[in-house]
């Protein structure tokens, strides 16, 4: 096997081993892996540095919010770009009655990646290809969690999730990094929220935000 692979396959078992999934949930990742592989090498959609620790950096890091909110079936992924954590989410949720993960994400060819994804894996998923802020206007329907990974500091992540998490009910969860407590204190001067912060299990200086009760300051 070559170095590459090996060191591949070793990193799946870390990340496999440090989540529970069922046979099927990791059949269906392992069609997801070998997908972004083969776009990756075309479209950027995970860090070239990040590829060898594809499972413990990105899919572990996602598979551990399903336990946050683990009887939140219906989901609204924001700029979900190379499926994180969006599309591993609905992987796992693929055994679940009525589960659907909404994936938000404007840039074309990322959206087809995902939509490939999704046809590869049978995850319950349905791509939206448009800015965050015109499918906020016209979604219509229930909501138990709006996430998002690594696309914008939290006070830009709450106004473009404000008009969901409203119209909903939904919670946010925010995976972070090292610099959570800050994002959480500069938010804090525009908006008021029930704010929780939760270790990172795949990132010792990481942490996720999870806001309820989010409502904006008066000026």
């Amino acid at each position: 096997m070559p170095r590459a692979d090996a060191a591949l396959a070793a990193d799946r078992e870390r990340a496999l081993a440090a989540a529970t999934v069922s046979r099927e949930t990791s059949e269906r990742l392992d069609r997801f892996v070998e997908l972004l592989l083969t776009w990756q090498k075309t479209t950027h959609l995970i860090a070239p540095s990040t590829v060898a620790y594809l499972w413990t950096r990105h899919i572990a890091d996602s598979l551990q919010l399903r336990d946050i909110a683990p009887a939140a079936r219906i989901w609204i992924d924001l700029g979900s770009g190379g499926g994180f954590p969006g599309l591993i989410l609905a992987c796992t949720l693929a055994e679940e009655p009525g589960a659907a993960v909404h994936l938000v994400e404007s840039n074309a060819k990322k959206a087809a990646f995902l939509r490939e994804a999704k046809r590869v894996t049978g995850a319950p998923a349905t791509v939206h290809t448009e800015r965050i802020e015109a499918f906020a206007t016209h979604f219509a329907s229930k909501a138990d969690v709006v996430t998002a990974r690594a696309l914008a500091p939290l006070p830009q992540l709450l106004a473009l999730s404000y008009p969901l998490l409203v119209k909903t009910g939904a919670i946010a969860i925010f995976p972070k990094g090292q610099d959570a407590e800050l994002e959480l204190r500069e938010a804090a001067k525009s908006w008021m929220m029930n704010a929780e912060l939760i270790a990172s299990r795949t990132d010792p200086k990481g942490r996720i935000i999870v806001v309820r009760e989010l409502r904006q300051r008066l000026a």
